[in-house]
């Protein structure tokens, strides 16, 4: 039977959810705000029913109604600024001010912090909750914090490297990133240390290959100048199609840097018929994974994944399923053990790939097996014919030279369900393009409309879990469907969904929108503001008349020399939207996520005690049940315990090598 949802929204957030739930196949009531029904609305509400109706299984509500009304057997997802319990509870914000407090908007820009484009925590927080919504039990009431979903997705996981023993990062852009061709802009995207040689090369640098301190992102901080005009020398005598063809040879990411116009014109995106028409023929991006199944309540607990992915986006998706309750098991390969273990805090410690920030925070609660392929192969066989869900995010030419095709798992196992999250999809001309979230917000437009407008476009930094977010909500709905099934999520498509307003209103209006630094022509006065000491900075967002009135008496409007905390606590008692710009690293740390338990504290057998974050949204027991994996850290309770291994057996594979417990060269 299909959930039946009510929805009262007046935000993106908890439109979201009801559009991925409706897309989902169940039946979505909303409750008509008064708004006009603009073109991005129509595309967040098309296919739900008006009215009002309390013989539903779900109520999603962003507008803070008093859940005393609501009948105790229907299973309610709130989604709050702060969530509804808590000292910050009733504090005024919005997404802008909320990029400020989670180290977003204080980790991005070169003269002044900027947010990025886009209601990016709106879409994140309405992906939570259509989470929560299919895996809530009735009587549930799910309290989801935007700040906290937003310091999941829009905060690189800054807070754990001082835990780690390293320095945050620093507010920065990325080098290189966007840059200028002949004719237009260029996105890179060089997280390996190959892919960042690759790039030496292609732009005629092989002189640089050697250079320890520009083979880190630091170094090129420093740098920067030099590195630059190195970089422009080479990219603005050729045009943007020279340098990909150039890139794709040599498997660096790059793409187009597209607007919210020319995205619609892009050949991947055309032939995939990514884009579909409206009622009215404006562009809408279709739903960013291939049906299977149906929207309704899904229990996790005692479903066995195979997680087989790398870097963030996959694991991020593996991590809320097993934060749900899902056994998951991460199979590394200590020939090439997940690339996100070498961005480690600690490059001199003796064990140093168990030191890496992101790898901590996107893989807690998983078990890990270490084994080579293709030595490997029959034990991987094996766990797979005992799992239920096998998740990968490898370019697909990839799965094709290990011969794990879709078919041949299916073989092993037909209840099987295979997801797939390919950075471009299973076809195309950029089936085989390798991409990261970087890649994907330059292509979708979303970089366009971040930064500074007399600045080359930024990258919101928030694609990796956004794609994740996506990805677990369509391995939920699968689970209730048949099985034996695969499912394609893209990275691309679901990051296409969530730059979907500034497509479809320059589709309606004929106008490109573009980069706006922290201003928002909706505010009467927003932006960030410098107030006494080095790199401080205030975030303000005054939405109305009444707010301005009391800006101007409270401080004549000039931020200048103002202490910056006792100011943001001044403007916020009286009902101002403001905040201190925090750094990445400082911004898990607060009254409101103390009482709410947003981190949770585990013991790593090397890094030691760490405080890592679960869900965002409490519940009585914690949501992590182990800290990430060392490598291969349970190859022997997997093998032994769940694939029948002898102890001979298993010591037999460690001599020959076909699994490992530390990288190997």
């Amino acid at each position: 039977m299909s959930l039946r949802v009510m929805e009262v929204s007046r935000t993106v957030a908890g439109g979201y959810c009801g559009k991925l739930l409706r897309d989902a196949g169940a039946e979505v009531i909303r409750a008509e705000q008064d708004e006009p029904r603009s073109p991005f609305l129509r595309f967040l509400h098309e296919g739900k029913t008006s009215g009002w109706s309390a013989e539903v299984d779900v109520l999603v509500e962003d507008v803070g109604l008093d859940l005393n009304t609501v009948d105790p057997d229907v299973a309610v997802v709130s989604v709050s600024p702060f969530g509804r319990s808590g000292p910050w509870a009733s504090r005024p914000a919005n997404e802008f001010t909320l990029q400020a407090w989670c180290g977003s908007t204080g980790s991005r820009g070169l003269r002044e912090p900027v947010c990025s484009g886009g209601r990016l925590g709106e879409y994140a927080a309405g992906a939570y909750a259509a989470i929560a919504a299919l895996t809530a039990t009735p009587s549930a009431r799910v309290d989801i914090s935007m700040l906290e979903t937003m310091l999941l997705t829009q905060n690189t996981f800054g807070y754990l490297f001082p835990q780690l023993g390293a320095e945050g990062p620093a507010r920065s852009v990325e080098l290189p990133s966007v840059e200028p061709a002949k004719d237009g802009y260029v996105g890179f995207c060089t997280v390996t240390a190959q892919q960042f040689q690759n790039f030496l090369l292609m732009i005629e640098r092989p002189d640089w290959i050697d250079d320890a301190e520009l083979a880190t992102a630091a170094g090129r901080r420093r740098r920067r100048t030099e590195f630059l005009q190195a970089v422009h020398a080479w990219t603005t005598t050729r045009t943007v199609a020279e340098i990909l063809e150039l890139a794709e040879a040599l498997r660096i990411p790059a793409a187009p840097v597209t607007t919210p116009a020319s995205v619609l014109e892009v050949e991947h995106f055309r032939e995939r018929g990514v884009f579909v028409p409206s009622h009215d023929g404006l562009p809408w991006p279709r739903v960013p994974y291939s049906p299977a199944g149906q929207a309704g309540f899904v229990d996790v607990r005692g479903i066995r994944v195979v997680d087989m992915t790398a870097f963030w986006a996959g694991p991020s998706a593996t991590n809320l399923l097993a934060a749900l309750g899902a056994d998951v098991v991460k199979v590394e390969s200590p020939s090439r053990p997940d690339p996100m273990r070498f961005t480690t805090a600690r490059p001199g410690a003796e064990s140093w790939w168990e030191y890496g920030p992101i790898f901590h925070g996107a893989n807690t609660g998983k078990r890990g097996l270490a084994l080579d392929l293709p030595a490997g192969r029959d034990l991987l066989r094996r766990l797979i014919e005992v799992s239920d869900v096998l998740v990968e995010n490898f370019t697909p030419r990839v799965l094709e030279q290990l011969d794990l095709t879709p078919d041949r798992l299916l073989a092993w196992n037909p209840d099987l369900i295979v997801v797939r999250m390919p950075a471009f999809g299973l076809d195309g001309p950029w089936r085989d393009k390798p991409g990261f979230a970087q890649t994907m917000e330059q292509v979708s437009g979303l970089a366009w409309i971040t930064g500074e407008a007399d600045l080359p476009p930024m990258t919101p930094k928030a694609g990796d879990p956004i794609a994740g977010l996506h990805a677990a909500f369509a391995t939920l709905v699968a689970l209730n469907g048949p099985r034996g099934v695969v499912v394609e999520a893209p990275m691309i498509e679901a990051i296409l969904n969530v730059a979907a307003e500034a497509v479809i209103d320059t589709a309606a209006t004929g106008v490109t929108r573009s980069r706006t630094g922290n201003h928002d022509p909706a505010a009467l006065l927003q932006g960030v503001f410098p107030c006494a000491g080095p790199d401080q900075w205030l975030a303000l967002s005054v939405q109305t008349e009444e707010q301005l009135v009391r800006l101007t008496q409270l401080l004549g409007g000039d931020l200048a020399g103002h202490d910056r905390d006792a100011t943001v606590q001044l403007l916020l008692d009286h009902g101002i939207p403001a905040a201190p710009v925090l750094a990445p690293a400082e911004a898990a740390r607060n009254p409101q996520l103390e009482h709410r338990r947003f981190l949770e504290r585990l013991t790593h057998p090397i890094a030691g005690t760490l405080d890592l974050p679960g869900l965002p949204y409490p519940r009585s027991q914690p949501w992590l049940s182990r800290p990430a994996p060392t490598l291969g850290q349970h190859n022997a309770e997997i093998l032994t315990d769940l694939l029948g291994v002898s102890d001979l057996e298993l010591a037999d594979l460690r001599a020959r090598d076909v699994i490992g417990e530390s990288p190997r060269r």
